[in-house]
């Protein structure tokens, strides 16, 4: 079976433990496909051939083959304990997972799903994690320390574990400055970080349990699902605020009820938000900031990720 040519969006059913492929302009189901128990995040290949869906509950990432849109491979390891944030390091050709109760990094190779390294934390909880815009510096979302685990992707060394807000899980980089924003879900805050000192240059208050942080690809926004309050913040990032310039809540859009995974079209006009409670997908106007319109998913939607068709010039 080919894909068909349109973008989808990739969206994981937690509670029924599939993977939806939904056409991104028109909403339809394309397809459906099986995975192991509660796949929770998804990162898609360079090349975009191939999907990475960590299983937390089952302990195990597999990948699925896009085009064919079947299971083609999967890996496990005696210290996956609730694998979790996935992110594609493409100048290397590297997957990075983060092990949330065993708080471990590892480092696989994106075409082959071999193990090239495991990098422990030393932190609590590693959660989520996402690259400065070099690719040369990866960030760790720690849930449980209050932190931040900064590492070496050369080296994989950990260099720094600066400390944000209570409870930090979504994280997300300026692609534009480098700045590392963090959401605090037990405080409802965000936390800018420097990249060069990893200091904390300034805070912005959220809404309600904010889990997650997605960049525009301009990088002018940034978008935040408040799971407690059934909304979506947006953060200016070039925001002045009494003479200086801080990344602040401009906007908090109403969406479903508990919303989690959020992505943006590559030409930034749109956003999707994965509405756990709801069972759909909330699809953004970015312009004005406005719902326009939800896609059925599956039980519990959360991981959500962006397929361009590959048949695009």
């Amino acid at each position: 079976m080919s894909a068909p040519s349109t973008d989808q969006l990739i969206v994981l059913n937690k509670d029924e433990d599939t993977v939806s492929f939904v056409d991104a302009a028109a909403g339809d189901t394309i397809d459906v496909v099986e995975t192991e128990f509660n796949p929770h995040e998804v990162a898609v290949s360079p090349d975009g051939s191939r999907a990475y869906v960590t299983c937390s509950l089952g302990g195990s990432v597999v990948a699925i083959d896009t085009a064919d849109r079947t299971v083609v491979d999967r890996f496990e390891h005696d210290l996956f304990d609730f694998p979790h944030g996935l992110a594609v390091r493409e100048s290397a050709d590297e997957l990075w997972l983060a092990s949330t109760y065993s708080s471990q990094l590892f480092v696989f190779d994106v075409d082959t799903l071999a193990l090239l390294e495991r990098i422990p934390t030393h932190q609590d909880k590693s959660h989520m994690v996402t690259f400065s815009p070099d690719e040369e510096t990866a960030y760790v979302a720690n849930i449980g320390s209050d932190t931040v685990t900064v590492v070496d992707c050369d080296t994989r060394r950990v260099v720094a574990d600066p400390p944000v807000g209570e409870g930090p899980e979504g994280i997300g980089v300026d692609p534009d400055t480098g700045e590392v924003l963090v959401a605090n879900q037990d405080d409802g805050t965000l936390s800018v970080l420097d990249p060069d000192t990893y200091e904390e240059t300034s805070e912005a208050l959220l809404g309600e349990t904010p889990i997650r942080v997605m960049l525009s690809p301009d990088g002018r926004y940034a978008f935040v699902p408040n799971r407690e309050s059934d909304s979506v913040s947006v953060i200016d990032t070039e925001h002045v605020r009494n003479g200086e310039r801080k990344p602040w809540e401009i906007a908090r859009i109403p969406v479903g009820i508990w919303p989690g995974g959020t992505v943006f079209a590559p030409d930034g006009s749109r956003a999707f938000v994965a509405n756990n409670k709801t069972n759909d997908v909330s699809v953004i106007d970015v312009d004005s900031f406005e719902e326009v319109t939800r896609y059925d998913a599956g039980i519990h939607p959360d991981g959500i990720a962006y397929l361009a068709d590959p048949d695009a010039s």
